[in-house]
Protein backbone atom coordinates (compact mmCIF):
# COMPACT_ATOMS: atom_id res chain seq x y z
CA UNK A 1 0.00 0.00 0.00
CA UNK A 2 1.68 3.65 -0.84
CA UNK A 3 2.02 6.10 2.05
CA UNK A 4 -0.82 8.00 0.23
CA UNK A 5 -3.65 5.11 0.15
CA UNK A 6 -1.88 4.16 4.10
CA UNK A 7 -2.67 7.65 4.98
CA UNK A 8 -6.29 7.87 3.51
CA UNK A 9 -7.29 4.40 4.92
CA UNK A 10 -5.96 5.85 8.36
CA UNK A 11 -8.03 9.08 8.01
CA UNK A 12 -11.32 6.89 7.04
CA UNK A 13 -10.50 5.04 10.17
CA UNK A 14 -10.55 7.71 12.46
CA UNK A 15 -13.06 10.34 11.03
CA UNK A 16 -16.47 10.96 12.45
CA UNK A 17 -16.21 10.04 15.67
CA UNK A 18 -17.20 12.63 18.09
CA UNK A 19 -14.71 14.17 20.01
CA UNK A 20 -15.80 13.39 23.45
CA UNK A 21 -14.77 9.34 22.65
CA UNK A 22 -11.07 10.37 21.98
CA UNK A 23 -11.35 12.38 24.75
CA UNK A 24 -12.52 8.43 26.07
CA UNK A 25 -9.80 6.65 23.99
CA UNK A 26 -7.07 8.32 25.30
CA UNK A 27 -8.69 7.64 28.86
CA UNK A 28 -8.12 4.01 28.30
CA UNK A 29 -4.96 3.99 26.54
CA UNK A 30 -3.39 5.78 29.31
CA UNK A 31 -5.11 3.29 32.05
CA UNK A 32 -3.68 0.74 29.95
CA UNK A 33 0.21 1.89 29.70
CA UNK A 34 -0.07 2.15 33.79
CA UNK A 35 -1.50 -1.67 33.25
CA UNK A 36 1.75 -3.09 35.87
CA UNK A 37 -0.75 -4.95 39.05
CA UNK A 38 -2.22 -7.22 36.50
CA UNK A 39 1.36 -7.95 34.78
CA UNK A 40 3.90 -8.59 37.67
CA UNK A 41 1.27 -9.48 40.98
CA UNK A 42 2.87 -13.02 40.79
CA UNK A 43 6.33 -12.22 40.68
CA UNK A 44 5.61 -9.41 43.32
CA UNK A 45 4.55 -11.73 45.31
CA UNK A 46 6.73 -14.75 44.72
CA UNK A 47 9.91 -12.91 43.84
CA UNK A 48 10.02 -9.73 45.98
CA UNK A 49 8.09 -10.98 49.04
CA UNK A 50 9.01 -14.65 48.94
CA UNK A 51 5.13 -15.66 49.31
CA UNK A 52 4.33 -19.51 47.82
CA UNK A 53 3.02 -19.80 44.07
CA UNK A 54 -0.14 -21.40 45.59
CA UNK A 55 -0.61 -18.00 47.82
CA UNK A 56 0.01 -16.37 44.37
CA UNK A 57 -2.60 -17.95 42.90
CA UNK A 58 -5.31 -17.48 45.27
CA UNK A 59 -4.61 -13.21 45.30
CA UNK A 60 -5.04 -13.65 41.29
CA UNK A 61 -8.74 -15.27 42.16
CA UNK A 62 -9.73 -12.71 44.93
CA UNK A 63 -8.54 -9.97 42.40
CA UNK A 64 -10.73 -11.55 39.77
CA UNK A 65 -13.15 -12.32 42.06
CA UNK A 66 -13.99 -8.60 42.54
CA UNK A 67 -14.06 -8.27 39.10
CA UNK A 68 -17.21 -10.51 39.31
CA UNK A 69 -18.76 -8.66 42.06
CA UNK A 70 -17.99 -4.95 40.16
CA UNK A 71 -19.00 -5.85 36.65
CA UNK A 72 -22.79 -5.99 38.02
CA UNK A 73 -22.50 -3.15 40.19
CA UNK A 74 -20.56 -1.22 37.83
CA UNK A 75 -23.33 -1.51 35.68
CA UNK A 76 -26.28 -0.60 37.60
CA UNK A 77 -23.94 2.71 39.17
CA UNK A 78 -23.38 3.84 35.44
CA UNK A 79 -27.19 3.75 34.89
CA UNK A 80 -27.98 5.09 38.50
CA UNK A 81 -25.66 7.53 38.94
CA UNK A 82 -24.51 8.28 35.35
CA UNK A 83 -21.37 7.68 33.19
CA UNK A 84 -18.87 9.95 34.44
CA UNK A 85 -19.60 9.36 38.24
CA UNK A 86 -19.10 5.92 37.61
CA UNK A 87 -15.94 6.49 36.07
CA UNK A 88 -14.67 8.92 38.41
CA UNK A 89 -15.53 6.67 41.89
CA UNK A 90 -14.10 3.78 39.69
CA UNK A 91 -10.72 5.47 38.70
CA UNK A 92 -9.89 6.81 41.47
CA UNK A 93 -10.81 4.33 43.73
CA UNK A 94 -8.07 2.23 41.58
CA UNK A 95 -5.26 4.30 42.25
CA UNK A 96 -6.08 4.58 46.02
CA UNK A 97 -6.15 1.29 46.62
CA UNK A 98 -3.64 0.23 43.86
CA UNK A 99 -1.30 2.59 45.87
CA UNK A 100 -1.86 1.00 48.93
CA UNK A 101 -1.10 -2.01 48.09
CA UNK A 102 2.50 -1.15 47.27
CA UNK A 103 2.47 -0.92 50.98
CA UNK A 104 0.83 -3.90 52.65
CA UNK A 105 2.92 -6.36 53.84
CA UNK A 106 0.75 -8.71 55.69
CA UNK A 107 -0.44 -11.38 53.43
CA UNK A 108 -4.47 -11.01 54.40
CA UNK A 109 -4.18 -7.48 53.74
CA UNK A 110 -2.26 -7.94 50.78
CA UNK A 111 -5.15 -10.34 49.67
CA UNK A 112 -8.02 -7.97 50.72
CA UNK A 113 -6.66 -4.98 49.17
CA UNK A 114 -6.28 -7.47 45.71
CA UNK A 115 -9.50 -7.55 45.83
CA UNK A 116 -10.26 -4.04 46.06
CA UNK A 117 -7.81 -3.26 43.31
CA UNK A 118 -9.93 -6.20 41.19
CA UNK A 119 -13.44 -4.86 42.48
CA UNK A 120 -12.80 -1.14 41.77
CA UNK A 121 -10.63 -1.14 38.34
CA UNK A 122 -13.46 -3.65 36.65
CA UNK A 123 -16.60 -1.03 38.14
CA UNK A 124 -15.30 1.17 35.00
CA UNK A 125 -15.92 -0.67 32.41
CA UNK A 126 -19.73 -1.44 32.02
CA UNK A 127 -19.71 3.02 32.22
CA UNK A 128 -16.71 2.78 29.16
CA UNK A 129 -18.64 0.56 26.81
CA UNK A 130 -22.08 1.96 27.70
CA UNK A 131 -20.27 5.78 27.19
CA UNK A 132 -19.28 5.32 23.57
CA UNK A 133 -22.58 3.21 22.90
CA UNK A 134 -24.00 6.77 23.87
CA UNK A 135 -22.05 9.19 22.02
CA UNK A 136 -20.85 7.28 19.09
CA UNK A 137 -23.52 6.78 15.86
CA UNK A 138 -25.06 3.07 15.87
CA UNK A 139 -23.35 2.95 12.16
CA UNK A 140 -20.18 3.87 13.53
CA UNK A 141 -19.98 1.30 16.49
CA UNK A 142 -18.33 -1.50 15.54
CA UNK A 143 -15.20 1.24 14.43
CA UNK A 144 -15.09 2.82 17.66
CA UNK A 145 -15.02 0.08 19.45
CA UNK A 146 -12.78 -1.64 17.50
CA UNK A 147 -10.33 1.39 17.88
CA UNK A 148 -10.91 1.48 21.56
CA UNK A 149 -9.70 -2.23 22.13
CA UNK A 150 -6.58 -1.57 19.87
CA UNK A 151 -5.77 1.16 22.25
CA UNK A 152 -6.21 -1.30 24.91
CA UNK A 153 -3.74 -4.04 23.52
CA UNK A 154 -1.00 -0.96 22.35
CA UNK A 155 -1.54 0.22 25.94
CA UNK A 156 -0.93 -2.95 27.23
CA UNK A 157 2.06 -3.92 24.77
CA UNK A 158 3.67 -1.04 26.16
CA UNK A 159 3.14 -1.30 29.46
CA UNK A 160 3.98 -4.69 30.10
CA UNK A 161 7.68 -3.95 28.22
CA UNK A 162 8.00 -0.68 30.70
CA UNK A 163 7.10 -2.86 33.85
CA UNK A 164 9.54 -5.04 33.31
CA UNK A 165 12.50 -2.89 33.65
CA UNK A 166 10.26 -0.72 36.50
CA UNK A 167 10.15 -4.23 38.17
CA UNK A 168 13.93 -3.99 37.93
CA UNK A 169 14.41 -1.22 40.27
CA UNK A 170 11.51 -1.29 42.46
CA UNK A 171 8.00 -3.07 42.68
CA UNK A 172 6.49 -0.74 44.62
CA UNK A 173 7.49 2.09 41.95
CA UNK A 174 5.59 0.25 40.08
CA UNK A 175 2.41 0.28 41.80
CA UNK A 176 2.62 3.97 42.63
CA UNK A 177 3.20 4.94 38.51
CA UNK A 178 0.07 2.75 38.04
CA UNK A 179 -1.97 5.07 40.57
CA UNK A 180 -0.45 8.00 39.30
CA UNK A 181 -1.68 6.84 35.98
CA UNK A 182 -5.08 6.14 36.57
CA UNK A 183 -5.81 9.48 38.61
CA UNK A 184 -4.10 10.76 35.53
CA UNK A 185 -7.38 9.26 33.71
CA UNK A 186 -9.97 10.31 36.51
CA UNK A 187 -8.42 13.86 35.60
CA UNK A 188 -9.14 13.58 31.88
CA UNK A 189 -12.83 12.17 32.83
CA UNK A 190 -13.14 15.17 35.09
CA UNK A 191 -12.26 17.93 32.73
CA UNK A 192 -12.96 16.79 29.46
CA UNK A 193 -16.05 14.33 29.42
CA UNK A 194 -19.78 15.44 29.88
CA UNK A 195 -22.29 13.19 31.28
CA UNK A 196 -23.78 10.86 28.40
CA UNK A 197 -26.47 8.82 29.78
CA UNK A 198 -29.58 9.70 28.08
CA UNK A 199 -32.78 10.90 30.15
CA UNK A 200 -35.58 7.57 29.83
CA UNK A 201 -39.22 8.69 28.72
CA UNK A 202 -41.69 8.74 31.34
CA UNK A 203 -42.99 5.61 30.20
CA UNK A 204 -39.42 4.23 30.68
CA UNK A 205 -38.89 5.92 34.15
CA UNK A 206 -41.63 4.08 35.18
CA UNK A 207 -41.12 0.60 33.96
CA UNK A 208 -37.78 0.75 35.29
CA UNK A 209 -34.69 -1.81 34.61
CA UNK A 210 -33.26 -3.71 36.99
CA UNK A 211 -30.86 -6.69 36.85
CA UNK A 212 -33.85 -9.05 36.79
CA UNK A 213 -34.98 -7.61 33.84
CA UNK A 214 -31.81 -8.08 32.36
CA UNK A 215 -31.50 -11.50 33.52
CA UNK A 216 -35.42 -12.39 32.01
CA UNK A 217 -33.82 -10.78 28.78
CA UNK A 218 -33.50 -14.83 26.86
CA UNK A 219 -31.83 -13.50 23.59
CA UNK A 220 -29.30 -10.96 25.43
CA UNK A 221 -28.62 -13.92 28.20
CA UNK A 222 -28.24 -16.53 25.06
CA UNK A 223 -25.29 -13.51 23.99
CA UNK A 224 -24.04 -13.84 27.26
CA UNK A 225 -23.82 -17.15 27.40
CA UNK A 226 -22.11 -17.55 24.17
CA UNK A 227 -19.89 -14.42 25.02
CA UNK A 228 -18.80 -17.04 28.24
CA UNK A 229 -18.09 -19.77 25.90
CA UNK A 230 -15.80 -17.63 23.64
CA UNK A 231 -13.81 -15.83 26.72
CA UNK A 232 -13.01 -19.80 28.12
CA UNK A 233 -11.50 -20.10 24.97
CA UNK A 234 -9.59 -17.20 24.50
CA UNK A 235 -8.03 -17.42 27.84
CA UNK A 236 -6.54 -20.28 27.37
CA UNK A 237 -4.11 -18.37 25.93
CA UNK A 238 -2.72 -16.96 28.95
CA UNK A 239 -3.60 -19.72 31.29
CA UNK A 240 -3.53 -23.31 29.17
CA UNK A 241 -1.01 -22.39 26.37
CA UNK A 242 2.07 -21.30 29.11
CA UNK A 243 1.52 -24.69 31.15
CA UNK A 244 1.55 -26.21 28.44
CA UNK A 245 4.37 -25.34 26.63
CA UNK A 246 6.29 -25.64 29.99
CA UNK A 247 4.82 -29.69 30.31
CA UNK A 248 5.82 -29.91 26.55
CA UNK A 249 10.25 -28.61 27.60
CA UNK A 250 9.80 -25.23 26.48
CA UNK A 251 10.99 -22.30 28.42
CA UNK A 252 9.40 -19.00 29.72
CA UNK A 253 11.05 -17.23 26.66
CA UNK A 254 9.47 -19.38 24.39
CA UNK A 255 6.04 -19.13 25.71
CA UNK A 256 6.90 -15.10 25.90
CA UNK A 257 7.71 -15.23 21.65
CA UNK A 258 4.72 -17.29 20.77
CA UNK A 259 1.98 -15.18 23.08
CA UNK A 260 4.02 -11.59 21.27
CA UNK A 261 2.17 -12.66 18.13
CA UNK A 262 -0.88 -11.94 19.68
CA UNK A 263 0.06 -7.87 20.80
CA UNK A 264 1.38 -7.20 17.48
CA UNK A 265 -1.36 -8.92 15.36
CA UNK A 266 -3.85 -6.84 17.05
CA UNK A 267 -1.97 -3.36 16.64
CA UNK A 268 -0.84 -3.91 13.48
CA UNK A 269 -4.43 -5.30 11.85
CA UNK A 270 -7.23 -3.90 14.17
CA UNK A 271 -7.91 -0.92 12.53
CA UNK A 272 -7.24 -2.47 8.74
CA UNK A 273 -9.31 -5.37 9.38
CA UNK A 274 -12.05 -3.34 10.94
CA UNK A 275 -12.30 -1.51 8.23
CA UNK A 276 -13.07 -4.85 6.11
CA UNK A 277 -15.62 -6.19 8.49
CA UNK A 278 -17.08 -2.86 9.67
CA UNK A 279 -20.80 -3.31 7.61
CA UNK A 280 -20.34 -6.87 7.23
CA UNK A 281 -23.06 -9.10 8.82
CA UNK A 282 -22.29 -9.66 12.10
CA UNK A 283 -23.97 -13.55 12.26
CA UNK A 284 -21.13 -14.45 9.72
CA UNK A 285 -18.96 -12.53 11.47
CA UNK A 286 -18.96 -14.64 15.00
CA UNK A 287 -19.37 -17.53 13.59
CA UNK A 288 -16.24 -17.31 11.52
CA UNK A 289 -14.50 -15.90 14.89
CA UNK A 290 -15.88 -18.44 16.89
CA UNK A 291 -14.95 -21.54 14.96
CA UNK A 292 -11.23 -20.13 14.37
CA UNK A 293 -11.23 -19.06 18.02
CA UNK A 294 -11.33 -22.91 18.93
CA UNK A 295 -9.93 -24.66 15.89
CA UNK A 296 -7.18 -22.08 16.26
CA UNK A 297 -6.47 -23.04 19.99
CA UNK A 298 -7.18 -27.22 18.91
CA UNK A 299 -4.28 -26.82 16.34
CA UNK A 300 -2.21 -26.01 19.22
CA UNK A 301 -1.86 -30.26 20.22
CA UNK A 302 -0.30 -30.47 16.90
CA UNK A 303 2.52 -27.82 17.58
CA UNK A 304 5.72 -28.90 18.17
CA UNK A 305 8.14 -26.11 18.14
CA UNK A 306 7.98 -22.56 18.39
CA UNK A 307 7.51 -21.42 15.44
CA UNK A 308 3.90 -23.95 15.20
CA UNK A 309 3.18 -22.53 18.21
CA UNK A 310 3.56 -18.95 16.85
CA UNK A 311 0.80 -19.81 13.59
CA UNK A 312 -1.20 -21.08 15.99
CA UNK A 313 -1.52 -17.61 18.00
CA UNK A 314 -1.81 -16.28 14.47
CA UNK A 315 -5.00 -18.38 13.72
CA UNK A 316 -6.55 -17.16 17.10
CA UNK A 317 -5.31 -13.59 17.08
CA UNK A 318 -7.34 -12.71 13.72
CA UNK A 319 -10.83 -14.75 15.91
CA UNK A 320 -10.09 -11.74 18.54
CA UNK A 321 -9.44 -9.04 16.23
CA UNK A 322 -12.94 -9.86 14.62
CA UNK A 323 -14.73 -11.06 17.64
CA UNK A 324 -14.42 -8.54 19.66
CA UNK A 325 -15.60 -5.40 18.11
CA UNK A 326 -18.44 -7.26 16.69
CA UNK A 327 -19.57 -8.94 19.77
CA UNK A 328 -19.55 -5.57 21.83
CA UNK A 329 -21.15 -3.86 19.29
CA UNK A 330 -24.07 -6.92 19.30
CA UNK A 331 -24.31 -6.24 23.09
CA UNK A 332 -24.78 -2.32 22.48
CA UNK A 333 -27.53 -3.57 19.92
CA UNK A 334 -29.97 -5.27 22.01
CA UNK A 335 -29.33 -3.52 25.08
CA UNK A 336 -31.80 -0.95 25.63
CA UNK A 337 -30.73 3.19 25.81
CA UNK A 338 -31.76 3.91 29.13
CA UNK A 339 -30.90 -0.10 30.56
CA UNK A 340 -27.00 0.34 29.08
CA UNK A 341 -25.18 0.31 32.10
CA UNK A 342 -26.41 -3.14 33.70
CA UNK A 343 -26.67 -5.02 30.32
CA UNK A 344 -23.09 -3.76 29.93
CA UNK A 345 -22.05 -5.31 33.13
CA UNK A 346 -23.78 -8.04 32.76
CA UNK A 347 -21.38 -9.04 29.39
CA UNK A 348 -18.70 -7.94 31.15
CA UNK A 349 -19.70 -10.54 33.55
CA UNK A 350 -19.25 -13.34 31.38
CA UNK A 351 -15.65 -12.42 30.85
CA UNK A 352 -14.89 -11.83 34.30
CA UNK A 353 -16.54 -15.74 35.19
CA UNK A 354 -14.22 -16.65 32.37
CA UNK A 355 -10.95 -15.57 34.10
CA UNK A 356 -12.23 -17.32 36.62
CA UNK A 357 -13.12 -20.78 35.16
CA UNK A 358 -10.26 -21.12 33.00
CA UNK A 359 -7.61 -21.17 35.15
CA UNK A 360 -9.27 -24.00 37.00
CA UNK A 361 -10.46 -25.87 33.94
CA UNK A 362 -7.19 -25.84 32.36
CA UNK A 363 -5.20 -27.03 35.53
CA UNK A 364 -7.66 -29.91 35.82
CA UNK A 365 -7.66 -30.86 32.42
CA UNK A 366 -3.49 -31.01 31.64
CA UNK A 367 -2.96 -32.93 35.04
CA UNK A 368 -5.82 -35.79 34.51
CA UNK A 369 -6.26 -35.94 30.28
CA UNK A 370 -3.29 -34.28 29.39
CA UNK A 371 -3.06 -30.90 27.22
CA UNK A 372 -4.27 -32.67 23.84
CA UNK A 373 -7.65 -32.76 25.71
CA UNK A 374 -7.55 -28.84 26.15
CA UNK A 375 -7.15 -28.14 22.83
CA UNK A 376 -9.53 -30.43 21.59
CA UNK A 377 -12.19 -29.20 24.28
CA UNK A 378 -11.69 -25.88 22.98
CA UNK A 379 -12.49 -27.00 19.05
CA UNK A 380 -15.53 -28.12 20.68
CA UNK A 381 -16.84 -25.04 22.51
CA UNK A 382 -15.65 -22.97 20.07
CA UNK A 383 -18.16 -25.08 17.58
CA UNK A 384 -20.85 -24.96 19.96
CA UNK A 385 -20.34 -21.29 20.54
CA UNK A 386 -20.64 -20.80 16.34
CA UNK A 387 -23.62 -23.27 15.99
CA UNK A 388 -24.79 -20.86 19.04
CA UNK A 389 -24.25 -17.28 16.79
CA UNK A 390 -25.98 -18.88 13.71
CA UNK A 391 -28.76 -19.85 15.41
CA UNK A 392 -29.80 -17.04 17.46
CA UNK A 393 -29.03 -14.05 15.10
CA UNK A 394 -31.39 -15.40 13.02
CA UNK A 395 -34.00 -13.12 13.52
CA UNK A 396 -31.67 -10.25 14.69
CA UNK A 397 -33.54 -6.91 14.98
CA UNK A 398 -32.87 -4.54 12.57
CA UNK A 399 -30.04 -1.75 13.82
CA UNK A 400 -31.74 1.60 14.87
CA UNK A 401 -31.50 4.50 11.67
CA UNK A 402 -28.58 7.05 13.02
CA UNK A 403 -30.96 9.77 14.91
CA UNK A 404 -29.41 13.39 15.36
CA UNK A 405 -31.60 15.00 18.44
CA UNK A 406 -31.05 18.21 19.43
CA UNK A 407 -28.22 18.37 21.90
CA UNK A 408 -27.90 19.29 25.58
CA UNK A 409 -26.56 22.57 25.98
CA UNK A 410 -22.97 23.09 26.81
CA UNK A 411 -22.63 19.35 24.79
CA UNK A 412 -22.61 20.51 20.91
CA UNK A 413 -18.96 20.57 21.04
CA UNK A 414 -18.39 17.28 22.59
CA UNK A 415 -20.89 15.51 19.87
CA UNK A 416 -22.82 14.01 23.08
CA UNK A 417 -26.30 12.52 22.02
CA UNK A 418 -29.12 12.34 24.24
CA UNK A 419 -32.36 10.45 23.77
Amino acid sequence: MSPARMRRAVSESVSGLPRAFWWLWISTLVNRLGAFVATFMALYLTLDRGYSASYAGLVASLHGLGGVVSSLGGGVMADRLGRRPTLLIAQTATAASVALLGFVTDPVAIAAVAFLVGMASNASRPAVQAMMADIVRPEDRVRAFSLNYWALNLGFAVSSMAAGFIAEFSYRAGFLIEAGMTLACAVVVFAKLPESRPAPTARQAEAGIGLGTVLRDGRYMAVVGLSFLVALVFQQGSVGLPVAMGRAGFSPADYGLAIAVNGILIVALQIPVTRFIEHRDPRTLLVASSVLAGYGFGLTAFAGSVGVFMLTVCVWTLAEIVNAPTQTSLVVRLSPVHGRGRYQGVYSLSWSLAALVAPLMAGAVIDHLGAGWLWGMCAAVGTVAAAGYGVLMRRLPPEPPARTPAPVQGQEEAGVRTA
